[in-house]
């Protein structure tokens, strides 16, 4: 099973939509492998959107992302990063399509309520920030055998 890294930005969790999120992705047959709120610091956005840092919109993000707390998922399931970042949507809500958690939530090009991990490489690197090995919890949900078979997590 692929793990990919979500987190819900300030502007979600002030527009109260942390429930509404995460049951599309549990609804979608993503399954919660680590979860927890925190208060992101100014190192933790410069690592985790280190190839922004000597962008001049990085500042503004960086005071965002920090202005209140986040939450940070590690979401796993057969093909978990790309059916994750396809469910979020374009980065801009206006952007974004129907379906989509951006776009049926967003119109700002200022917040767009999530982030989601762009490929594995950068899932894996994503997680290492916010997550430790123990904060992982790995468990069999009933429902598993029903949503993808081993081929499909192969495929993925």
């Amino acid at each position: 099973m692929e793990r990919t890294l979500i987190l819900i930005k300030p502007d979600a969790i002030q527009r109260q939509l942390v429930g509404t999120i995460l049951q599309r992705f549990e609804n979608k047959g993503m399954k919660i492998a680590g979860l927890k709120m925190m208060q992101m610091t100014e190192d933790m956005a410069k690592e985790h959107y280190k190839d922004l840092v000597d962008k001049p919109f990085f500042p503004s993000l960086s005071e965002f992302m920090t202005s209140h707390p986040i939450i940070a998922i590690a979401m796993e399931g057969a093909g978990a990063v790309g059916i994750c970042r396809k469910m979020t949507g374009a980065t801009f809500g206006m952007k974004a399509e129907p379906g989509t958690i951006r776009g049926d939530y967003g119109v700002s090009t200022s917040y767009n309520l999530i982030h989601s991990s762009e490929d594995k490489s950068a899932a894996e690197r994503e997680l290492k920030i916010f997550f430790k090995d123990e904060d992982f919890f790995s468990y069999n949900a009933v429902i598993s055998q029903w949503i993808a078979t081993e081929e499909d997590a192969q495929k993925a």
